[in-house]
């Protein structure tokens, strides 16, 4: 095909300053993408929101409108307050109720969150953490992308066992750094400026960096007790993730990004002031990481357990409730559930943002959320119980997912086959994942 006068190159980028912001992808730009071809980039994104959530009776009729889940199953069901904004597309979502993993059902509630990943066993002095779901996906995708997740969070960081602040986790159980800092995440993942020769030069300054203290590393080690030869394994181990992350910037250092347009992310959102701003420059990021093919899964915790963090803070500051988050969850007086409800309502309402991004946002396939499964949910019910995690699965029309449905499952269906069913529609090929049972019949075609 001829290139017209108003075709554009895909790699069509703005420049100013000694910075290159990349243009979306545009429609001019459909001339040279051969129609049938190329890899459908199929992707998986995590959203967690903590200390459950808002369940009156199903003989409370009084506050029935302000439960997370509808008051009865089946297709037919209805939408309460708390979910409203995502009736749009109740034909691409999916509910789940009656979920939870086995190991975690007697625990506090907020210990759970420790575990809504990776389905570990952290019961009393265990804390036999395992790999997290998706950093399962990662290890598969990575080859195709510039980085193999991100870990996002409300106040970044990992926390402490039993009060994460991130969802990830890797391999051998050990929690993955979340970020939130907007303006340092768009700078390290998303930025072009300088020029290639100087991103090369500084990348190789870093990576002898790493050899060099690795190697003093190991002979340091052999004089060390064995208490700290443990903690050298550790750090030797955060160090040898960092030369390979530096590996894969230089093998993708002359390929250039994806176009895309940042102007309408609001770098400077302050969750202690604005948390709407805050928690949706977040979600902007997120969609713009999967528009660029930046990575292909991501996890975000938007708020900590047990009222820690600046989420605890936000429906004084997004509502005017007069009371932290962890301590609404707690309240029995009156009020209780429509303070609750309202709350939950707001914070579906911000993640209705992203499912809209991703929805009217379109790559070379379609609209992102065709091929993106979004998990949004949390790892107990009410207060401290464990059990029927609040559960929406959202996207992967083109993935086959069957979606249009609230499902009611029993004790016998783990969460884990959930994440089961899920990397198997995303083609990370898998019957099992920690203690699932097989994946979830009729979810996906």
């Amino acid at each position: 095909m001829s290139q017209k006068s108003w075709n554009l190159d895909r790699r069509t980028f703005l420049r100013g300053l000694g910075v290159a912001a990349a243009l979306p992808f545009l429609e001019g730009m459909s001339w040279a993408i051969p129609q049938g071809q190329g890899p459908v980039p199929k992707r998986l994104c995590y959203v967690y929101f903590p200390n459950g959530c808002s369940l009156p009776g199903l003989k409370d009729k009084d506050n029935a409108q302000w439960r997370w889940f509808p008051t009865e199953a089946g297709k037919d069901y209805k939408l309460t307050n708390v979910l409203k904004s995502l009736e749009p597309y109740r034909d691409q979502m999916s509910l789940l109720g009656g979920l939870s993993h086995p190991k975690s059902r007697q625990l506090l509630g907020h210990l759970a969150g420790d575990t809504y990943l990776t389905a570990g066993d952290v019961r009393g002095d265990r804390y036999q953490n395992r790999i997290s779901v998706d950093q399962v996906a990662a290890q598969q995708f990575k080859k195709h992308t510039r980085f193999p997740s991100l870990a996002l969070s409300v106040d970044g960081g990992v926390g402490y066992k039993s009060r994460v602040s991130t969802l990830s986790f890797s391999a051998d159980g050990r929690p993955i750094p979340s970020e939130h800092r907007h303006r340092q995440i768009f700078e390290r993942y998303f930025s072009t400026g300088g020029s290639q020769e100087e991103r090369r030069k500084s990348l190789q300054q870093g990576k002898k960096i790493v050899d060099l203290v690795l190697e003093d590393s190991k002979s340091l080690k052999k004089q060390l007790s064995k208490h700290d030869q443990a903690k050298m394994d550790e750090y030797l181990e955060s160090l040898n993730s960092v030369e390979e992350q530096v590996r894969r910037n230089e093998a993708w250092l002359d390929i250039p990004m994806k176009e895309f347009d940042a102007s309408n992310v609001n770098f400077d959102a302050d969750p202690r002031v604005d948390p709407k701003a805050y928690v949706r420059a977040t979600y902007d990021l997120m969609a713009l990481a999967l528009q660029t093919d930046l990575t292909r899964v991501m996890t975000y915790m938007c708020g900590r357990e047990d009222g820690m963090g600046f989420g605890d803070n936000f429906p004084n500051l997004a509502l005017g409730i007069q009371k932290g988050h962890h301590t609404i969850s707690h309240d029995t007086g009156k009020g209780h559930w429509p303070e609750w409800g309202r709350y939950d309502q707001w914070v579906a309402e911000q993640f209705t943002y992203f499912i809209d991004k991703l929805a009217n946002t379109q790559d070379e396939f379609g609209p992102l959320l065709d091929n993106t499964l979004v998990l949004y949910g949390s790892a107990c019910s009410t207060t401290h119980n464990a059990r029927n995690y609040p559960t929406a699965l959202l996207g992967g029309k083109a993935l086959g997912a069957q979606h249009g449905s609230y499902t009611l499952y029993d004790n016998d269906t783990p969460f884990s086959n959930l994440f089961v069913s899920m990397l198997n529609a995303v083609d990370v090929k898998t019957e099992t994942f920690a203690d699932s049972t097989g994946p979830i019949p009729g979810l996906f075609a």
